[in-house]
Parts: C-alpha cells; sequence; structure tokens
C-alpha cells in the first residue's frame, strides 16, 4: 500500500513538471537605419541565418596574406584561449541538462567496533566485537515541477551560444589586425622604396650641382643645399624601419611565433583596393559575432529570471534506497537482511527576509542591463559600417586627386630641372619641385594603404567577406 502511494506521487510530479515559471524569451527591438547615410545602395533587409564567414582575405588576391591569415585560428593563444572558454560553456549546459535525471548511487561498507559495560565497583569492562556490513543501491529525482532546471538549461546553452560568437568575435578581429599589419608593412616597403629612389635621384642631382660648381656656374650655397636635402632623404628612408619592425613583431605574436624568429621579406607595391559591391543588404551585419553573442546573453539573463522565481515554489523530491545489512558476512545476501525505503520530501521556505524577492530583482536588473548592452552593439555596429563606408568613399575621391597632384608635381619638376641645367632658375627652385614631388608620392602610397585598412575595417564591421552574400 505504501509503495503505491508512492508511485502515486511519482505520477503526479511527473504530470507537472510541464509547467514553467519565468518570462518567455522575446528577442529585443533595435534602431535600424533604412539605409546607409554614406553609401545609399545598401538598405535594410529581414533578417537572414547568418553564413560562415570564410576566407574573406583572399578578395585582395595576395599570396603572402593567404599564408599567413590561416595560422592566426591555428597557433594564436588569445584564440585558443577564448576556445577553451567556450569549451567550459559546454560543460556547464551538459551539467545543467543532467539536473533533470535522477541520480543513482552504491554503497557498500564493513565495520567492526567494540562496544563496552561496567561489571564490578573496580570500573573493570568486558568487551564486546559487533560486526556489521552492509550492501545498498539509492536513487533520487527532484522533478522539474515549476521548470526551474529548463530555465537554467535555456540560460546555459544561451551563454554557450554567446560564448561561441565571442570565439568568432575573436577570430574575425585578430584575422583583421593581421590584414592591416600587413598591408601597413606593405605600404611601408612601398615607402621605403620610393624613399631609396628619392635618394638615388638627389645623389645625381648633388654630383650635378656639385659638377657644375667645379665649372664656376653655381655658388658653393647651391651645394650645400644638395647635400642637406640628401641627408635628409636618407634619414626618412631609414626612418620607416621601425614602425616595420614593430608591425613584423605584431604578426608574429597573431601567428603565435616569437619575434625574434620571424621576418617578412621586403615587399614594395600594394594590392589593388577593393571596390563596394553596389545594392548590398545591411542584412550582412547580422553576422556580426559580436552582436550574435549580445543578442543570446540576453537570452540567457531571461532564463535567469525564471530560475529565481522558481526558488518561490516548494522542491520535491522523490528518493529510494535498498540493500542487504548483516552482523555476518556469509548470510548478507541473504532475504531477512533485505532493507528498503521509497517516499517523497516536499520542502518549501516559509520566511528568508526578502532574499528571494532580492534575487528576483538582481536578475531582472541584470536582463535589462543585458538589453542595452545588445542595442548599444547594434547602434556602434552601424556607426562602424557607416564610419568605413565613409572612409572608403573620402579615400576614392582623394586617390584621384591624389594621382592628378603627382602628376603635376611631376611636370614641375622635369621643368624646373631643365630650367636649372640652362641657368635661368636657381638650385632653390629644383630643391622645392623635389620636394614636392616626393611628398605627392609618398602621400598617394599613404593613401593607398589607408583604403586597404579601411577595407579590412569594413569587412571586420560586416561580420565577414561582403562577397559570400553577393547574387
Amino acid at each position: 500500500m505504501h509503495i503505491a502511494r508512492s508511485l502515486l506521487a511519482c505520477s503526479i510530479a511527473a504530470a507537472l513538471a510541464g509547467c514553467t515559471v519565468g518570462p518567455n524569451y522575446i528577442k529585443p527591438d533595435t534602431s535600424t537605419p533604412v539605409q546607409f547615410k554614406a553609401y545609399p545602395g545598401w538598405v535594410v533587409t529581414e533578417t537572414q541565418a547568418a553564413p560562415a564567414q570564410g576566407a574573406w582575405w583572399k578578395i585582395y588576391n595576395d599570396a603572402q596574406l593567404n599564408d599567413l591569415e590561416p595560422r592566426v585560428a591555428s597557433a594564436n593563444q588569445s584564440l585558443r584561449a577564448a576556445y577553451y572558454a567556450y569549451q567550459q560553456t559546454l560543460a556547464l549546459t551538459q551539467a545543467a541538462r543532467a539536473a533533470a535525471l535522477p541520480t543513482v548511487g552504491a554503497t557498500a561498507s564493513a565495520a567492526r567496533s567494540d562496544s563496552g559495560s561496567a561489571t564490578n565497583n573496580n570500573n573493570s569492562f568486558n568487551g564486546r566485537v559487533n560486526n556489521s556490513y552492509s550492501l545498498g543501491l539509492n536513487a533520487s529525482w527532484a522533478p522539474d515541477l515549476w521548470g526551474r532546471v529548463q530555465r537554467q538549461v535555456e540560460a546555459s546553452t544561451a551563454t554557450a551560444a554567446a560564448s561561441a560568437a565571442d570565439l568568432q568575435a575573436a577570430q574575425l578581429s585578430l584575422q583583421a589586425t593581421l590584414a592591416q599589419s600587413y598591408f601597413q608593412i606593405r605600404q611601408l616597403d612601398s615607402q621605403t622604396s620610393l624613399a631609396q629612389d628619392t635618394v638615388s635621384a638627389y645623389e645625381k642631382s648633388l654630383q650635378l650641382t656639385q659638377n657644375r660648381y667645379n665649372a664656376g656656374v653655381v655658388s658653393r650655397a647651391d651645394v650645400a643645399q644638395a647635400q642637406t636635402q640628401l641627408a635628409n632623404a636618407r634619414v626618412q628612408r631609414n626612418a620607416f624601419g621601425v614602425q616595420r619592425a614593430q608591425l613584423e613583431h605584431a604578426i608574429a605574436v597573431l601567428i603565435g611565433e616569437p619575434a625574434s624568429s620571424f621576418s617578412l621579406a621586403p615587399m614594395p607595391g600594394l594590392p589593388l583596393a577593393q571596390t563596394v559591391p553596389t545594392g548590398l543588404p545591411s542584412q550582412l551585419l547580422l553576422r556580426r559575432p559580436d552582436i550574435a553573442s549580445a543578442e543570446r546573453k540576453v537570452a540567457a539573463a531571461n532564463a535567469q529570471i525564471g530560475v529565481a522565481k522558481s526558488a518561490y515554489f516548494p522542491a520535491l523530491t522523490l528518493s529510494a534506497s535498498g540493500g542487504y545489512r548483516s552482523s555476518a558476512f556469509a548470510d548478507l545476501l541473504s532475504a531477512p537482511n533485505l532493507f528498503w525505503s521509497i517516499g517523497p520530501t516536499l520542502a518549501q521556505a516559509l520566511f528568508d527576509g526578502g532574499a528571494r524577492r532580492a534575487q528576483v530583482a538582481q536578475n531582472e536588473a541584470a536582463y535589462q542591463q543585458t538589453v542595452a548592452q545588445y542595442r548599444q552593439a547594434s547602434l556602434v555596429a552601424f556607426q562602424q559600417v557607416e564610419d568605413q563606408l565613409a572612409a572608403l568613399s573620402i579615400l576614392a575621391s582623394q586617390t584621384s586627386l591624389q594621382q592628378d597632384a603627382v602628376r603635376a608635381a611631376d611636370d614641375a619638376l622635369r621643368l624646373v630641372s631643365n630650367q636649372y641645367k640652362s641657368g635661368t632658375v636657381p638650385y632653390l627652385n629644383v630643391l622645392s619641385a623635389q620636394t614636392a614631388a616626393y611628398s605627392a608620392r609618398n602621400s598617394a602610397l599613404q593613401t593607398a594603404g589607408q583604403q586597404l585598412v579601411a577595407s579590412v575595417a569594413l569587412i571586420q564591421a560586416l561580420g565577414g567577406n561582403w562577397g559570400v552574400m553577393q547574387n
């Protein structure tokens, strides 16, 4: 009869297990612009599933970059740390699911004891030795009456998804940093090559001026000016080395190598900047892993509200145990030594000084905090895309103007050089024209490098290569 009542209690508990307290998750709304201001061809569309980022760097068609980038995922230690942080969240999710299942245990014990008893006034004792042996099984199950375990699983699953997105965000950030550092090295190598060409040109100018001075055509001042200009050009050529070395060391760390054992050969020349596709929708922004992480953290915080509210309700535990107990090991498994017990336990806190109410309030506030952080992440994402679209648009126009400046400076240098050779202008005019020509070419290289860096930043702001979603 007792067993029947216990089984009935188990059935009732199982029927009640579908009740789940706490709010169901609804994705918060965010402010989304109709289109991008800096690039009106990009418009807002409906949410789509986020594809993988892929090898986005291949759009630059640079063999050296294609070799370096995969090494970030395989060898970067910061990324490896993020990976193991993600593995921890997966383990915690599994632990949360395990709470919904019964626990079963086994016990075995053997003991020998001596209980004394006084037999005379001299406090002498006659010892009595007792042996005891036991072997048993026990099981317990706490049915999820109010959905506490279910909400905890929801929270842990969402946290694991956020950690996976954090891992993607870390990888994308490191890959983008490597690409930008690489392009900066290419820019510096191009500037160094330009500086070397300029040094060679200034050496020829100094020799020409020296010859003219020896012939008595110009004064010693012209020679001094040419020497000064050449010395300054040599200083400028060497100045690029410091920044290049630092960028090279940074790349070494990104690919998991000691800075002292890694080097990149000089690579003058820059890849062509990528043209931003027209009509690209802002749905690409949905691939941003940091936004995905922020949204999953909102879901986790929402589930924790249900976990906190479940503490208001009683907790039911169903337990059973059984086994054998005897003072003689040989008779341990005999029927008379069998023992068992089964029954429910219901526990409810009657007074806690407002601790449960405070816990619910804390979780509700934490939820609102994550909502604000998610909306802020969305706003920042649109800002970053607008920043890079504006930068690329302005830099494209600047590149065209810079090429005009280079052509004009080259023409002016050629004319002034011919006039100086004919003796119609002083050497100071040549110095000014040479400086202007070098400055124009150097600025053109800087602009080209900035375009490449901005295009990488745009890809990062979008969460991956825009080419993946082109029709």
